[in-house]
């Protein structure tokens, strides 16, 4: 005789039992061939048996098995993210951090994850690329930081390997970019701080092989050219957040100081602010006990320089004073560029270089005060 706690035979949906193609096929009468097609969006059925199937799937629980599809499809359903960002480090960069969470969302969706190999020189990454191919370890990859002459996309393009660059454009055109539309932010950041009274303004780039340092140095030269600025001073870091500091320093105490700062990245722009606060402080006691100064008629920041940084994140909002800064939706942009990697793998024609996503400047204490 049959106990009641004996558990009793699953349906499709129910329990520990997958729910497979076939059971939607009864479940409706149709073919598994259709209901295969109906779930990958293939041609050769119609809209409406599409809808059925896709609802029948829902209702009985139906999830796909992606190891499954891997094995049939010779798809690793993995995209492969291998960035050589050298001294800066994604540890220090809110930005790629947020990009990389916007990446998975997108790739989550369409059951596809992120392998992540960070990568200390342009020569580990090429190697990284080429270990991926021979192994068919991914079905594609993300390319970040364009640099000049950049071989990453020629090699690519050779093993036949899918890609999508986030920046550039590619020069050679060979693979398809999608770019946050910034060509006109260095010329917001000028503006205001041109409003603010500065003429001698610092621009403390981070790598000038990178694409991107290089267009904002031009932008700069090139307003400070039209708009007959005082002093302009260019000067690279390598993303140092030390360097920059040092460089900061050292441009302060010349005889015709900037009176204002622009920093590639939010932890220059905070390094560098700790480090001219230290300074000024140091300076002013020094003054008052030497009889040159008033220490009581000082009141913090003293007559700090205006700072600006291209990369905005929670270090902008708590410094003291807080960073004006450049606002970007960095999640927003890492999922449209997965997105577009998957339109090349669904086979929709990619092509060309988009922009995206227009930057918005976040005007905060550190460029508050006129010096008109």
């Amino acid at each position: 005789m049959k106990s009641s706690k004996e558990p009793s035979a699953q349906t499709p949906g129910a329990g520990s039992t997958r729910v497979s193609l076939k059971d939607i096929a009864d479940e409706l009468g149709i073919s598994q061939t259709a209901v295969s097609f109906a779930i990958n969006d293939r041609p050769g059925v119609s809209a409406e048996t599409k809808r059925r199937v896709k609802e029948a799937a829902a209702k009985l629980g139906w999830t796909p098995v992606y190891a499954a599809q891997a094995l049939g499809s010779s798809k690793t359903m993995t995209v492969g993210f291998a960035p050589a960002r050298f001294k800066q480090g994604l540890n220090e960069e809110a930005f790629m951090l947020h990009f990389m969470a916007g990446v998975q969302a997108s790739l989550s969706r369409k059951g596809y994850g992120l392998l992540y190999r960070p990568c200390s020189s342009a020569r580990e990454e090429a190697a990284v690329y080429r270990d991926w191919s021979a192994r068919k370890r991914v079905d594609g990859v993300i390319l970040v930081d364009l640099r000049t002459d950049d071989p990453r996309p020629e090699l690519l393009t050779s093993m036949g390997m899918p890609a999508v660059l986030a920046g550039g454009p590619d020069p050679n055109n060979l693979i398809p970019s999608l770019s946050i539309d910034d060509s006109k932010t260095m010329d917001t950041i000028l503006d205001h701080l041109r409003s603010m009274g500065h003429r001698r303004i610092a621009y403390l780039s981070g790598d000038p092989t990178l694409d991107y340092s290089r267009g904002r140095e031009a932008a700069f030269r090139e307003f400070a050219v039209k708009n007959n600025l005082e002093s302009i001073y260019v000067e690279y870091t390598d993303f140092d957040a030390e360097r920059a500091s040092e460089q900061t320093l050292t441009l302060l105490q010349s005889p015709t100081p900037p009176t204002a700062f622009i920093y590639e990245s939010e932890t220059l722009a905070a390094a560098s602010l700790h480090s001219i606060t230290e300074w000024y402080v140091l300076d002013n006691y020094e003054r008052t006990v030497q009889g040159v100064g008033e220490l009581s008629g000082l009141r913090y920041p003293f007559n700090l320089p205006a700072i600006v940084s291209f990369e905005d994140s929670f270090v902008c909002e708590a410094a003291y004073p807080a960073i004006t800064s450049v606002h970007r939706d960095a999640s927003e942009y890492g999922a449209k560029v997965a997105k577009l990697l998957l339109k090349m793998f669904a086979g929709d024609k990619v092509s060309g270089n988009r922009k995206i996503l227009t930057p918005s400047l976040v005007i905060r204490d550190s460029t508050s005060r006129s010096i008109n």
